[in-house]
């Protein structure tokens, strides 16, 4: 870097000729240091557009978007005309910024330059109002294309999946000609994302299966998701298993993806060898994970232990890990620690309580017995409470008996989500415990006049390294017969198990009946 000042003073004070400068220029933004390079550049009396191009896009790589933009105004204005190059920098400028009008202009200015047929610009121009959520007009330009490449379609298939349509995403998936592991990973991504956790799973089986596409970091860190909420431990120690051999383990995404989902799996121990595993490494994800491990499987003293840590250690938590501190508190019954961390939220860390903090505390409060502090904490909320926040007051009405207030909660629920049966089962089960069978009857009334019906129970079953949903007397699985008479074999070894148990309670009490 020396020897470059030293050859940028000398260029300066004595001037050289073109092509050592333009040279000189490429040199300090491949170092990098745009600064310098912007200020040689200024000087060149002869500024090309490769020049111009190389600076817009070192300026897009530091996320200095508009600086791109003003250098392609500069360039127009001094007559040096762009071409096909320079709109495959600005476009991708253009997509970081809020407004689309940016995006417009350079779009209408890209047809007038007549680049039109250029398939990486277009590429580029698809992908900028794919990122913007502008799909229609991203649709418009990829259906007009002549010819398309697969980044062509991996960008209006990532677009798709940002926006949460995975239905056009999976039909333009269908019809690729080509797919490279880009396209596999935008699906994964998409359906993860979108809480689609099964079907992200099942494309990942299904890529695996492509021998000539091989995961990389980010399919690894878009599936261990999917498999923490599946709780899918074996495919994803397998995941993991490929991670480490292929050198992924060492990203701190793939890593803490597989932090996360031994912490989510209930797989506390092995959670804690990873994070000690990622050490200097780790960042507030990483602590984020393992609060919310703790606090999901009853270790609610070891996730405030670790809060404490985080804290001591410079990290600042975020709404994140205030969810897993709350939730924490809830299950401990810590109603003065839950309180002093969601006042702290706002007055020390400036972080405005979402829907979840608010759920968190009223279940906080309802479980402690505090209904009418919990019922005037959903009253002041800034924002409209939502089906968790009037759920964990129901739930909490209903461990302690309180008939006003359910109907309260009930009343909102109802109109929140008036599909769901599981609202007036709680309510009706409330009135049931209170006596009051004349407002059961007319409960059930309402919801047989509405047909609102309890959904079927579901469960996920790994076996084999792949994931199998069952139903509640579900024979629909190709080998259910075997099942049901496994199942069978077991309830009744069960039942005598249970007689026994029960003739040795009873002759206990017969001894002791005698010691009397």
């Amino acid at each position: 870097m020396n020897q470059l000042k030293q050859s940028l003073a000398f260029t300066l004070k004595n001037g050289v000729e073109q092509n050592q400068t333009q040279l000189l220029i490429i040199q300090l933004l491949q170092t990098p240091n745009i600064p310098y390079a912007q200020k040689l550049f200024n000087l060149f009396p002869k500024k090309t557009v490769f020049l111009y191009n190389k600076l817009i896009q070192a300026y897009y790589s530091i996320n200095q978007s508009h600086q791109s933009l003003t250098l392609y105004s500069q360039m127009c204005l001094n007559n040096c005309s762009p071409n096909e190059h320079s709109f495959i920098f600005l476009f991708p400028a253009c997509a970081t910024l809020p407004s689309l009008i940016h995006g417009q202009i350079l779009h209408a200015h890209f047809l007038k330059s007549g680049f039109g047929l250029d398939c990486y610009a277009l590429t580029a121009l698809l992908d900028m109002y794919a990122k913007l959520r502008m799909l229609p007009l991203a649709r418009q330009v990829f259906d007009e294309m002549h010819a398309r490449n697969v980044p062509t379609w991996n960008a209006l298939i990532a677009g798709y999946s940002r926006c949460g349509n995975m239905k056009e995403a999976s039909e333009l998936f269908k019809s690729m000609p080509k797919k490279n592991v880009v396209s596999w990973t935008s699906m994964i991504s998409g359906y993860s994302q979108n809480g689609q956790f099964s079907r992200a799973l099942d494309m990942f089986l299904r890529m695996e299966k492509e021998r000539r596409v091989k995961p990389n970091r980010v399919t690894i860190a878009s599936v261990l998701p999917a498999c923490a909420n599946l709780g899918a431990l074996e495919i994803g120690e397998r995941i993991e298993a490929y991670a480490r051999e292929n050198g992924l383990f060492e990203d701190l995404y793939v890593s803490n993806s597989v932090l996360e989902m031994y912490a989510r799996c209930g797989k506390i121990e092995v959670a804690k060898r990873v994070f000690d595993e990622i050490g200097q490494r780790r960042n507030l994800c990483s602590w984020n994970s393992m609060i919310m491990g703790f606090s999901l499987h009853g270790k609610c003293n070891e996730a405030l232990e670790y809060y404490d840590q985080m804290l001591y250690g410079g990290t600042t938590p975020d709404d994140v890990t205030f969810v897993g501190v709350l939730l924490a508190c809830t299950h401990r019954g810590l109603v003065v620690t839950g309180r002093e961390l969601f006042k702290s939220m706002a007055e020390k860390y400036h972080i405005n309580p979402k829907l979840e903090h608010y759920g968190c505390m009223v279940d906080l409060l309802g479980r402690a017995g505090a209904l009418q502090e919990a019922y005037h904490l959903i009253k002041s909320m800034p924002k409209k409470p939502d089906a968790v926040v009037w759920g964990a007051l129901l739930g909490a009405c209903s461990f302690h008996n309180n008939v006003e207030l359910a109907e309260k909660a009930a009343q909102r629920l109802f109109q929140l989500e008036p599909w769901n049966a599981g609202n007036y089962v709680i309510l009706s089960n409330i009135y049931a415990s209170a006596g009051q069978w004349d407002r059961v009857a007319k409960l059930r009334k309402l919801m047989k006049g509405g047909q609102i019906t309890k959904a079927a129970g579901f469960s996920f079953i790994e076996e084999g390294g792949a994931m199998h949903k069952f139903l509640v007397e579900d024979k629909s699985h190709p080998r259910c017969v075997e099942i049901y008479e496994i199942v069978y074999q077991i309830s009744t070894v069960m039942k005598v198990q249970n007689k026994f148990i029960d003739s040795e309670s009873e002759l206990y009490e017969l001894l002791i009946m005698e010691q009397f």
